[in-house]
């Protein structure tokens, strides 16, 4: 068995907000938003993210989205060149209404984690967690 492409679905409150904040921090756009769905594409690879309005996830999930004010499932992993690069990512993230949930500047006793990465985990508008790193020892 050979499989295609992988990519996520994720359930949203509000498509043009979370259009609004994906555009604000530079990712492409992945094919033509509509009133209940927006795409971006990620990284190098073009990981896709489609994201949702929660009731049409819902409904093609045949049950419910997950309350991601009590915990989240998942947490997407972003690469940045330099701790200067990130700076600038947790500075766009935050004017752009995202959340940062753990920044090195305001955590000197552990900005980076055994393996030498610098490390930040912030949330979009909606919740979802994405833990962004650059590699100290290149």
């Amino acid at each position: 068995m050979t499989l295609g492409k992988i990519w996520a679905n994720l359930g949203v409150e509000d498509v043009k907000r979370t259009q609004e904040f994906y555009l604000a921090l530079g990712f492409e756009p992945n094919g033509n938003p509509s009133t209940d769905l927006v795409s971006f594409l990620f990284g190098k690879e073009k990981f896709v993210i489609h994201f949702f309005e929660k009731q049409r996830l819902k409904t093609s999930l045949e049950g419910e989205v997950a309350d991601l004010q009590q915990g989240n499932e998942i947490m997407f992993t972003l690469s940045a060149e330099s701790k200067e690069e990130m700076h600038q990512w947790m500075d766009t993230i935050k004017k752009a209404g995202g959340t940062i949930r753990f920044d090195p500047r305001k955590n000197r006793k552990k900005f980076y984690d055994d393996n030498g990465y610098y490390v930040s985990v912030f949330a979009d508008p909606d919740g979802h967690l994405f833990n962004l790193f650059c590699n100290l020892n290149r």
